[in-house]
């Protein structure tokens, strides 16, 4: 049986990440494994900090002759056991660890004033109204009440 160690596609459309896996070179690229070996995840900011990988069970396979591809041999390259990038790789997942800074934001440079709309027109006249309706019913009364009298004949 060849193995191979190459990169296993993970994660949801445009956020993929990959796991690093010893796998038969007859299996398909997202199918069945041997064994995972580590991680790479493209979009962490951190470029060093991108890939994990268990550097015994990579020098076992490599050992007994599995065959990296292309973009595998550049990791372990790098992140291996002995690779170039290790130092880098740890001072840039220790920086990762740590919590965020946020400096505050300070006073606002400007802050609008609260704008103050005019009251509507009804609600503006509103005591005018209520008065104007209270005069025309006035009238009306004192009308009704002085129509009997000039209806009836005085009285003598």
């Amino acid at each position: 049986m060849a193995v191979v160690i190459r990169m296993k596609r993970m994660g949801r459309k445009n956020r993929e990440y990959y796991r690093i896996c010893a796998s038969d070179r007859r299996s398909p690229r997202d199918g069945r494994v041997i064994e995972e070996l580590g991680t790479y995840d493209p979009h962490v900011q951190e470029t060093d900090a991108r890939c994990t990988l268990d550097g015994a069970r990579v020098q076992y396979w490599l050992s007994v002759g599995a065959q990296p591809s292309d973009a595998v041999r550049t990791l372990i390259k790098k992140y291996g056991p002995n690779g170039t990038h290790v130092k880098k790789m740890e001072e840039a997942r220790a920086r990762l660890s740590m919590p965020r800074i946020v400096p505050d934001a300070g006073e606002p440079a400007f802050v609008p004033a609260p704008k103050v709309e005019p009251a509507p027109a009804a609600e503006a006249s509103a005591p005018e109204a209520a008065a104007a309706a209270a005069e025309p019913a006035a009238t009306e009364a004192t009308a009704v009440a002085e129509a009997p009298a000039a209806a009836e004949p005085p009285a003598e």
